[in-house]
């Protein structure tokens, strides 16, 4: 089950282009963020007899040709051995990051506030808020709108609102009765007044009724407000992982 969710993880936020190496899958997406431009060496086999040299350097010579780092992203289904590998050739260890579960949603609280719109596609109004509580830059802004339009799964793109302005916004992506919760932002000015709280009920309460029984999300372990809100709506740490990254040249 857990590769399960490394799986859907990886639908409901694609890269650009997948190439498949030997079973590893090379993701990339003009470098905006390291979910969609990594190695995710999930799949091969019986690696004990591989030549981890040659098939790291065939990873690193895609990756610079695309004018990108080399990221490895760092999972216990990887194969054992990758890791300390990848150490020995000078990849940096980053972002150590938290997958959470939360097994039932029948049980989940109504958010006390109401004023909440949850679109089932990408619109220029979501991304734009999205972008601005992030930071996010052009570039960035036009990778997403290519990564998320288009989809095959029930996409969630919910916006929360306190006196009719934008306070928090994210999104829910449903697959196999599993909603994965990405990119859940509040607005800097407006934090620690619970508004990331009510967004995420209300996000669970849409995938509820849209057939989902379980949630999952990634959190990067050093975001303690983050960890703490989610330890308190019940989602209990299943694994983690980490990137290993080399930068280009």
């Amino acid at each position: 089950m857990n590769r399960h969710l490394e799986e859907y993880s990886l639908n409901a936020w694609p890269a650009l282009r997948t190439m498949v190496h030997e079973g590893w899958l090379l993701r990339l997406a003009e470098g905006y963020t390291k979910r969609s431009n990594s190695v995710q060496a999930i799949y091969g086999g019986c690696e004990q007899t591989v030549d981890w040299d040659r098939k790291i350097a065939y990873c690193e010579e895609q990756y610079a040709q695309a004018g990108l780092d080399t990221v490895f992203k760092i999972t216990p289904f990887v194969p054992s051995g990758l890791d300390a590998k990848l150490a020995d050739r000078g990849y940096m260890l980053l972002d150590p990051t938290s997958v959470r579960v939360l097994d039932r949603l029948d049980s989940i609280k109504i958010p006390t506030m109401s004023k909440a719109t949850i679109e089932e596609t990408l619109t220029e109004g979501w991304l734009e808020t999205m972008a601005g509580f992030n930071g996010t830059s052009d570039h960035g802004k036009a990778v997403t709108r290519k990564m998320l339009t288009g989809s095959p799964l029930t996409q969630g793109f919910c916006t929360l609102y306190a006196d009719s302005v934008p306070v928090a916004c994210g999104l829910g992506v449903i697959e196999q009765g599993h909603v994965g919760l990405l990119d859940i932002v509040t607005d800097p000015n407006c934090r620690n007044r619970g508004y990331g709280e009510q967004l995420i009920l209300h996000i669970l309460r849409w995938a509820r009724e849209n057939g989902a029984a379980r949630s999952y999300l990634q959190v990067v372990q050093n975001n303690a407000p983050a960890v703490r809100l989610y330890e308190k709506l019940g989602y209990e740490e299943i694994y983690t992982y980490w990137y290993r990254q080399k930068k280009l040249g």
